[in-house]
């Protein structure tokens, strides 16, 4: 079953503990609801890395809280927020 399997992918690469707590509801709401993720969060983000970004999306779909979701329009707005951070990774804005 995917649940196992994902949950094995977050323990082993402890991806539950990269990320702080402010960051982690930034990154939730830009792919679950309506919202941006910042600089900052993106850092964290990409420093979660792809694998853990990914097994802790899908553990979230199958939670019975989340059954009213188009697992489509999520997974796809979890690949835009991965590829925006990695953009925002790459091409820093000038400090100020």
């Amino acid at each position: 079953m995917a649940t196992k399997e994902n949950d094995q992918i977050i323990k082993e690469n402890n991806c539950e503990n990269k990320m702080g707590l402010p960051c982690v509801l930034e990154a939730f709401m830009s792919i679950f609801e309506r919202g941006s993720i910042s600089n900052k969060c993106c850092g964290e983000l990409v420093v979660l890395g792809k694998v853990c970004h990914s097994a802790l999306v899908k553990r979230t779909l199958e939670n019975p809280l989340f059954k009213y979701l188009s697992l489509a329009t999520i997974i796809a707005k979890s690949i835009q927020t991965w590829n925006h951070c990695l953009a925002m990774i790459d091409s820093p804005s000038p400090s100020a």
